[in-house]
């Protein structure tokens, strides 16, 4: 965008201590890192599943895996309360440094823990534990990206700017699933099983060390100064954020339904959707998933762009329609024998998604005032991937599981895209306010 744009809009919401394109780059990079050590274990399933969940029956393990993956997002809300509490009470700056920290450190302990073969069921456990903290680590990460972000971009430019943040995710997701696919195209599936399945997550301290170091010489943002200057931080922002604005969390939770739901439908589930039901190779199945995402980084912005231009609502309503209708197709084609069918039927299915997730952070951010607007996101975002979002990869497999009917993943997808497309009536238009201070 041109840079008049960010001189005029500083009074708008544009930092002044240090430029909106470098605060956009640091959160990239740290949601980058986050999303890459909590994604790397849903595209290592099976491999886990079998060093992790022994079970002679394949499914059973299989949900074992995907439990676990689950577990960590119960974690996210506890998570989400007490780095929200960093975030508004002491600076967005400050938690967003320890959510990397605590990420990277889970990640490396399940690379180097010994398998099921070595400590049984005690080994099992300790991966649990792992992602567990995982999960207690990612709860405070994106709703503190983007109130950083926000409170920093100019007011033109805010939808665009926070959907950048959230190509983060995707490009993690990215990173993820180009390791995997890597792995299983260099490695015999014996060398796998036997160490290279550890190679992925020991990946995390050299790009977890670059977040760091990024995060830790930036500022915090002018609307966060502003508050801790006047001494208007409050001392149990969570408290407050129910006190004043619990209806727009109860409208996060509902709003966020596909971007949480649906994003892992159609990205980590898609991946051994492809596998099981599709009949495909992992290779493959790496591969659509990487197209996928790919598709889903360049579509974040442009979503921001016209949400930017034409308004958050028009986005987001359209971009649930979209999902509600073409669900049940581009699952079809992901289940055929087809090769580009089931790219082509992830790929529309990613997009739908990141059309809706390109608008729904800014909406979020415009609803919350700076006091509690850490917190506000980080339980608003966390409840929803709690209750649709973790919980998506082991309902899909149970769904097929209990109806023997490998189409049942779509009519989940399509749940969340209606809960999404619902809550859109509810929210009020937010393009070009001026975030609330207080």
């Amino acid at each position: 965008m041109p840079e008049e744009a960010h001189r005029s809009d500083s009074a708008a919401g544009g930092s002044e201590g240090q430029s909106s394109v470098k605060v956009v780059r640091a959160a990239i990079v740290g949601t980058v890192v986050e999303y890459y050590d909590f994604g790397i274990y849903g595209y290592m399933a099976t491999v886990v599943a079998t060093l992790f969940f022994v079970s002679e029956n394949e499914t059973a393990a299989l949900l074992g895996t995907f439990a676990a993956f689950a577990v960590a997002f119960f974690l996210r809300v506890p998570g989400g309360i007490f780095f929200g509490h960093i975030g508004d009470r002491y600076g967005r700056k400050s938690a967003l440094s320890w959510t990397i920290l605590l990420m990277v450190i889970a990640t490396v302990l399940m690379g180097l823990m010994p398998t099921y073969v070595t400590l049984g069921v005690w080994a099992t456990a300790a991966l649990v534990l792992a992602r567990c903290l995982q999960g207690f680590a990612a709860g405070g990460e994106l709703g503190g990206a983007n109130a950083f972000v926000s409170e920093s971009a100019p007011r033109r430019w805010r939808a665009t700017q926070t959907s950048m943040v959230n190509s983060g995710t995707y490009l993690g997701s990215l990173v993820a699933s180009l390791v995997a696919l890597a792995l299983t195209s260099i490695f015999s599936e014996e060398t796998i099983l036997s160490w290279a399945w550890r190679i992925p997550f020991l990946l995390s301290v050299v790009i977890g060390v670059v977040g760091i170091w990024i995060r830790n010489h930036m500022e915090d943002t002018p609307q966060f100064e502003e508050l801790a200057e006047k001494g208007e931080t409050k001392k149990l922002p969570v408290m407050e954020l129910l006190r004043t604005s619990g209806g727009a969390v109860v409208k996060i939770v509902f709003l966020g339904a596909l971007i949480t739901g649906g994003y892992y439908i159609a990205s980590v589930y898609a991946a051994t959707y492809l596998q099981t039901a599709g009949g495909h190779s992992s290779t493959l199945a790496f591969l659509s998933t990487s197209l996928a995402l790919v598709l889903g980084v360049i579509t974040l912005p442009i979503a921001g762009y016209l949400a930017d231009t034409y308004g958050r609502k028009p986005v987001l309503l359209w971009g649930s329609v979209a999902a509600a209708v073409l669900g049940v197709p581009m699952f079809v084609l992901m289940a055929g024998a087809g090769a580009w069918q089931a790219v082509v039927g992830q790929s529309v299915l990613f997009i739908c998604v990141s059309v809706v997730n390109g608008a729904s952070y800014v909406t979020y951010v415009e609803m919350l005032k700076a006091s509690v607007r850490y917190s506000g996101l980080a339980l608003g975002n966390n409840i929803t991937n709690m209750l649709l979002g973790g919980t998506a990869p082991f309902i899909a497999t149970w769904l097929i599981d209990v109806t023997g009917n490998s189409l049942a993943p779509a009519g989940y997808f399509v749940f969340c895209a209606l809960l999404t497309l619902g809550t859109v009536f509810f929210v009020e238009e937010t393009k070009g306010i001026e975030l609330r201070v207080d």
